[in-house]
């Protein structure tokens, strides 16, 4: 809450009743404040100019129907992941770490969707503390989704491929 005077002839010091009748002005703006949930009241009367602010920081909430739905690139969404994640063809990552789809930059990935591949073959490796891990399919099948992007952090868990 700030009282400025506008110029210097009223910049003089206000008698008590004066100071009294300011610092009801500001309450009863603060008041208003609070009764109209305005964010700030300006008023300027005989030279002297009151504004009374509060801070507020907000954020908005949407009901789940109308909020936007944020996708990573080359992932699922988050309602989406956790679905995936009951499918019974899926390959869960089994730690943390940074997911490579080929052996070396440029090369070619181990796996494409409509891949056909058995049993123990590498689908991808997975960088966890400056070591390459190959990541076996657990079953012969079809990729038929690949949910993760080349360099991207994994978690422990993780849906990484679907084979079907």
């Amino acid at each position: 809450m700030a009282s400025q005077p506008q110029d210097k002839s009223t910049a003089s010091e206000p008698t008590n009743g004066k100071l009294t009748e300011e610092r009801e002005m500001i309450r009863d703006l603060a008041t208003l404040l609070d009764q109209t949930n305005l964010t700030e009241i300006e008023i300027e009367r005989a030279g002297l100019r009151v504004r009374v602010a509060r801070n507020i920081t907000t954020s908005a909430v949407l009901p789940a129907a109308l909020q936007p739905v944020m996708v990573a690139p080359g992932a699922a969404a988050v309602a989406a992941a956790a679905d995936i994640s009951k499918h019974p063809g899926v390959v869960p990552s089994p730690m943390v770490g940074t997911a490579y789809m080929a052996s070396e930059p440029g090369a070619k990935p181990f796996i494409d969707v409509g891949s056909k591949v058995k049993a123990g073959e590498t689908l991808l490796i997975i960088e966890a503390m400056k070591t390459m891990n190959q990541i076996p399919a657990p079953r012969a099948g079809t990729v038929t989704q690949i949910l993760i992007e080349d360099g991207q952090p994994v978690e422990f868990g993780e849906p990484l491929v679907i084979i079907e």
